[in-house]
């Protein structure tokens, strides 16, 4: 009886170090404490599962220390005990943690506020207005030191209107609706390119464009902050119901919007244009 109970201590035991074995090969999370900027502009991400890319979602800019010069996207709420301000530009110290085990449907990391370093406030101009009394023509607006530059690119080039009001890309695939389209800037400048951290700051960033329509002498100022500025803005709906209206035929209209930031200099003039689907 003593021996079978010494064996089963044995056993006991056995089962117990290969326990404590595998428990040491299991992955671990992974902390770091680093340093992480976080712009005052707002860029556009998109839900996992959203493959078409078809509804963008704003979000926050933020460059980690590890990957100097990439801004990369990051949902707000991201990270744990900081809340984000629209127009303010942030230095801080987060810990991150790569995950040993991620849930299948989100990120490898989390991220927790350590400190706020530095917080700055970027002095926004007054809302725009519908027409800049300053601005009678293109020869009127001053560009920013080394602008224009090719650093923003329009999507879509081309939208197609039919007379129902319906909105299509150049391909003929359906677009989101007038009220909720926006026209996006993507923001082409080559990593590699000299100016690339110049480019990426204040002075160089879009906040507002000049709207040139080739249906009115106005020329209109709007927002294109949160990734581009709304086409209801561009094309306003007394407009946008003019165009509706149009016998066109083979007729392009074309519109031209002259970037500018957030003191209302030069960046670049692009172009998109619209005709009858």
């Amino acid at each position: 009886m003593k021996a079978h109970t010494f064996l089963k201590s044995i056993l006991l035991f056995l089962c117990l170090l290969s326990f404590i074995g595998c428990k040491k090969d299991e992955p671990k999370d992974e902390m770091q404490i680093i340093s992480m900027s976080i712009s005052e502009e707002t860029g556009i991400t998109y839900d996992l599962f959203d493959t078409n890319k078809e509804y963008p979602i704003e979000c926050m800019l933020v460059m980690e220390e590890d990957a100097p010069r990439v801004w990369q996207p990051m949902t707000f709420g991201t990270i744990k005990g900081f809340t984000y301000e629209k127009g303010h530009s942030y230095e801080l110290k987060v810990k991150r943690t790569r995950l040993a085990n991620p849930p299948m449907d989100a990120s490898a990391y989390t991220y927790e506020l350590v400190q706020i370093l530095e917080d700055r406030i970027i002095t926004e101009p007054d809302e725009p207005t519908d027409t800049d009394k300053e601005i009678h023509s293109e020869a009127d607006i001053e560009y920013q030191e080394l602008c224009p530059y090719e650093k923003y690119a329009i999507n879509p080039e081309e939208i197609r209107i039919d007379k129902a009001g319906n909105l299509f890309d150049a391909n003929g695939s359906a677009l989101l609706p007038y009220e909720d389209k926006r026209i996006y800037l993507e923001n082409i400048l080559d990593k590699a390119d000299a100016n690339w951290n110049l480019f990426n700051k204040i002075p160089y960033m879009a906040y507002y464009a000049y709207v040139f329509s080739p249906l009115t002498d106005e020329i209109r100022l709007v927002r294109v902050s949160g990734g581009g500025p709304m086409l209801k803005n561009v094309i306003p709906a007394d407009e946008y119901q003019e165009l509706l209206d149009r016998v066109w035929g083979e007729e392009v209209m074309k519109y031209s919007l002259i970037i500018v930031n957030i003191y209302k200099q030069g960046l670049q003039k692009v172009e998109f244009t619209v005709r009858l689907k």
